[in-house]
Order: structure tokens, then sequence, then C-alpha cells
């Protein structure tokens, strides 16, 4: 009879919530599923600054010669540079490691000394160390194409390995050619073979610690770099 007495009353058995004006403003909720994305997007900012700076910074000689030393017989200098190239392919992908290095290589041109010895303008781009800029560019691509799979998942070890030869060998396929073209145009009569050993045998002990640098650091971030920032 009690309840039949509260039913008449307006009353259920529990209490009813109070109802919010329509005015009346909701409170500001952090919601995790914007974290991740607004991560992201400062990570791949970051990126694309960074790795070309650091490009930049670590390939003057007068700043540092123990990092940038020009190698016999032509002078071309052994950098850092295609290690934050690769990285740059692995973490922030192919689209905006394209951004970032094309950007880097358009502020060379302008006159900004970011290429190696802290050289810039066309000339850079024209003579014998050209062809590495340009491969800096055209690696991003191969990358991502070897490490990601077409159902968007990451291959593992030998992968990372494979990509990081493949970039190098990118950058080499464009710049010993690029180095004997610019050095016949200059009358300086270097044959092809030449232009192999001195434009790439040199650098080979440097790219193989460059690749394995990059490697370990690329297991660690492609996982998270492939699903969120590429």
């Amino acid at each position: 009879m009690g309840l039949a007495w509260g039913q008449s009353h307006g009353w259920s058995g529990h209490y009813d919530r109070p109802m919010a004006s329509p005015g009346a403003s909701k409170p500001a909720v952090d919601r995790p599923s914007d974290r991740p994305g607004s991560l992201a997007r400062e990570l791949r900012l970051v990126g694309m600054i960074g790795f070309p700076l650091l490009a930049a910074l670590t390939s003057q000689t007068q700043l540092w010669p123990w990092l940038a030393v020009p190698l016999p017989p032509f002078g071309v200098p052994q950098t850092l540079q295609t290690l934050w190239v690769i990285l740059a392919a692995i973490s922030i992908g192919p689209r905006f490691g394209l951004i970032a290095f094309g950007g880097y290589m358009l502020v060379g041109l302008l006159g900004v000394p970011v290429f190696a010895e802290g050289n810039f303008g066309p000339a850079t781009l024209f003579g014998q160390t050209g062809g590495y800029l340009v491969g800096f560019v055209a690696c991003q691509p191969v990358v991502a194409w070897i490490v990601r799979r077409r159902d968007g998942s990451i291959r593992g070890w030998l992968a990372l390995i494979a990509a990081s030869f493949a970039a190098h060998a990118v950058i080499f396929l464009v710049g010993v050619p690029w180095l004997w073209v610019a050095h016949a145009i200059d009358g300086l009569g270097t044959t092809p073979w030449q232009a192999i050993g001195g434009g790439l045998l040199p650098f080979v002990p440097g790219m193989l610690i460059k690749t394995a640098i990059a490697v370990l650091i690329g297991r660690a971030v492609v996982p998270y770099a492939a699903r969120h920032i590429w």
C-alpha cells in the first residue's frame, strides 16, 4: 500500500537526477581520443623541422670537424646527414619526409648555408655533391615501401635493415653519377670508376654504422610512427 501511495504521489522508489537547464554550460571534458592525434601532430612538426636542422648542423666541418670529415680523393664530406634522412623516413613517413628535405634543399638554394661545409646556392646543387642532396629527397618513399605492408602492418628487423640499405643505395645511385657528370662538365677527366672509388667506397664503413643506428632506433619508433604520424 505504501508503494502504491508513493507512485500515486510521483515517487517511484528511487531519486530522479536533477534536469540540467537548457542554458547551462557543460563542463569541459578532456577526451582521451583527442590526445593521441594532438601528440602525433606535434611529433610530426618536430620531425619536419628537427631532422633537416640536424642534417644541416652536423654537416658543418667548421663546427664539428670530427663529425663532418672531407674524404679523399674528391673532398666529399663524411657526415651524419644520411642518418637523419633515414630516421626522417622512418619517423615522419614518406610524405612529410619529402616535404622536410625538399624544404631543406629549397632553403639552401635560397642562400642559407645549410649544406655540408656551409655551402649554399645553385652552385652546390649543380656541383659534385648535388646528387646526394637530391637522393635525400628521392629515398623517402623507398623506406616506407619496404617497411610497411599493403595492409598497413609493419615488417620486422630485416625489412628495416633492407630499407636503410635501400635508402643509401638511392642516395649513391643519384650522387655518384651526378659527381661524375659534374667533374666532366668541369673538365676534370674523372672516370666512372674513379667516381665510384671516390664517391661511394670511402663511405661504406660509415654507411654500415649509420644503418645499424637507424635500425635500432627505427625498431622502437616505427610501429607508433607508421600508425599515427605517417
